[in-house]
């Protein structure tokens, strides 16, 4: 199963930039299309759809690095119809504009802002204390936060730097139910997500935190693979790296036509990406 799963990974990071519809997914993989929902998020963390919407701003980082297309052209390109919806989906996630995100990357004179945490309730607070495991020769530091998502993107509930490999605590973070992720550099050579990325990254949770309470976690680094969702947000001092190219991309001024998918992935120019339900979550995963 594990090798039908990186086939829908691979179609899913060639094809991005045109809309992708469930069911083909799963056909072209052999499976029913509820199996493979099963499949897919017990391989990745996530449904395919939030993996889709990952890999089109992590492209759309690439393309603000790697290219001069202006910012409305990338945002069709990577499958939405309004450039104001695509920045303001894009800030929230890798907690830059894209105008910021492309100065920053394309090496422009402007110090990287930190990653700011949300900021903290009123309240009784719990902790998280941990050692992190790492796999492969870091570049420290290496950073650990405490996010609402399965993917590294938005502002965490909580932030920590660490400067050596070890024990980690988080002492203030608000009582619910979170993920911990951790992202820093290696001496691995880039060469996009899908193989040879330059990143170490880990992944725990969902775990629960209780107010005046600590939660042991200890967390598995490792090198990035194909089974992880891109890391979105921008921390400064591991990214972005313009060499990275994992997919080919066409013209931005291309269009493809096709009718709408049930995740709203829909022809480039014309309608939005994506259709959410309450809560935010893809409707149709």
């Amino acid at each position: 199963m594990i090798h039908l799963t990186r086939h829908a990974i691979s179609t899913i990071r060639e094809n991005y930039h045109e809309p992708i519809y469930l069911d083909d997914l799963a056909r072209s993989v052999m499976m029913s299309k509820f199996y493979f929902l099963r499949v897919f998020q017990r391989t990745t963390g996530v449904t395919p759809g939030r993996f889709l919407s990952a890999v089109r701003l992590y492209e759309a980082k690439r393309l603000l690095v790697n290219t001069d297309f202006n910012v409305a052209d990338i945002s069709a390109q990577v499958c939405y119809s309004s450039a104001s919806t695509f920045s303001r989906r894009f800030t929230a996630s890798v907690g830059l504009s894209p105008t910021q995100f492309r100065k920053i990357g394309q090496g422009e004179p402007s110090e990287h802002p930190p990653v700011i945490p949300l900021p903290v309730p009123t309240g009784p607070l719990g902790s998280i204390a941990g050692t992190a495991l790492i796999t492969g020769t870091p570049l420290l530091p290496l950073h650990i936060g405490v996010f609402d998502s399965p993917i590294l993107q938005g502002r965490p509930h909580a932030w920590s730097r660490l400067d050596t490999a070890g024990t980690f605590t988080l002492p203030a973070v608000p009582p619910g139910t979170w993920y911990l992720h951790a992202v820093g550099p290696s001496t691995r050579t880039a060469g996009g997500p899908d193989g040879g990325s330059p990143l170490l990254v880990g992944t725990s949770g969902p775990v629960r935190v209780d107010a005046d309470a600590s939660t042991r976690l200890d967390m598995s680094v490792r090198p990035e693979d194909w089974t992880r969702p891109p890391v979105l947000l921008a921390v400064p001092g591991i990214g972005p790296h313009p060499s990275q190219s994992p997919s080919p991309s066409p013209s931005p001024l291309e269009s493809k036509p096709g009718p709408a998918d049930r995740w709203g992935a829909r022809p480039l120019h014309r309608i939005p990406y994506e259709r959410s339900a309450p809560g935010g979550r893809l409707a149709a995963v």
